[in-house]
């Protein structure tokens, strides 16, 4: 894989020609800045920006500005390789708080290791309807100990108005689930992404995890599509190199919490 060429790729199409993730929101361009506005449950935040040393503390100041009008907090999510090299710096000082740094991986799906089956007494549930949403958020929260509400509302609303842009299953030991995870593609782009891969504790390190990737692999590969992203925590990218995703660059998401 050509590695420039394709975060390239990536930048272009995914980031900044963003489409909305979901019902509700809209991607908007000001300036050298693309981000999304959304309702209450949605996410809200800038995905790609074309700045310097010259432009970028008055563009964060505008983003703080509007998102505080707007009485939501948002989230800047920056990329490694994102300009001026200190632009995380900057938003540190303008008062937004890091969160982890993940790794952006990519894969071309056809070069990927797709004979990978679920473990045995595990069984893959796809997600079509309300019960199997509400499954993927319990697996969500026990698995990451956070809230899964907007989880809920998100993927509710994209199985009901634009469900062929999401793949979602969940992982069943019997009748108790025990992983799930779901795949967001993006239309008239040759990018599908991974998301949301969570196993519970009792049921890691039994080959759930990387089931679950081939399984969606094989999804995106059936429609058409050309790359897998993957914001990888360390704890996924062992997993995902041996199934044959390369880390391209790093990406954090940076949180400004307006003082209401």
């Amino acid at each position: 894989m050509d590695h420039v060429a394709v975060l390239a790729l990536y930048d272009r199409d995914v980031r900044e020609g963003a489409q909305p993730d979901g019902p509700g929101a809209q991607v908007e361009r000001v300036g050298g800045v693309v981000r999304q506005v959304a309702a209450e449950h949605g996410w809200n935040g800038v995905v790609w920006s074309d700045l310097d040393e010259s432009t970028a503390d008055e563009a964060i100041a505008g983003q703080i500005a509007y998102y505080t009008g707007l009485g939501r907090e948002f989230e800047w999510k920056l990329y490694g390789h994102d300009l001026p090299i200190d632009l995380g710096r900057r938003l540190r000082t303008a008062g937004f708080t890091p969160e982890p740094e993940e790794t952006l991986m990519i894969a071309e799906v056809a070069d990927l290791t797709l004979d990978v089956e679920a473990p045995e007494g595990i069984r893959f549930l796809p997600v079509t309807d309300q019960e199997g949403v509400d499954l993927v958020a319990d697996v969500h929260e026990e698995a990451f100990g956070t809230d899964s509400s907007r989880l809920r509302h998100q993927l509710r609303a994209r199985l009901r108005d634009d469900p062929e842009t999401v793949v979602a299953v969940v992982a069943l030991a019997g009748d108790v689930p025990v992983s799930a995870a779901r795949m967001e593609l993006v239309p008239g782009t040759r990018f599908a992404g991974l998301w949301g891969g969570g196993t519970v504790e009792g049921w890691r390190g039994r080959g759930i995890y990387r089931a679950l990737v081939a399984h969606r692999a094989r999804a995106a590969l059936a429609r058409g599509y050309r790359y897998l992203q993957v914001d990888a925590l360390h704890t996924s990218r062992p997993i995902l190199e041996r199934l044959g995703f390369e880390p391209l660059t790093t990406t954090q998401p940076h949180v400004y919490r307006p003082r209401l």
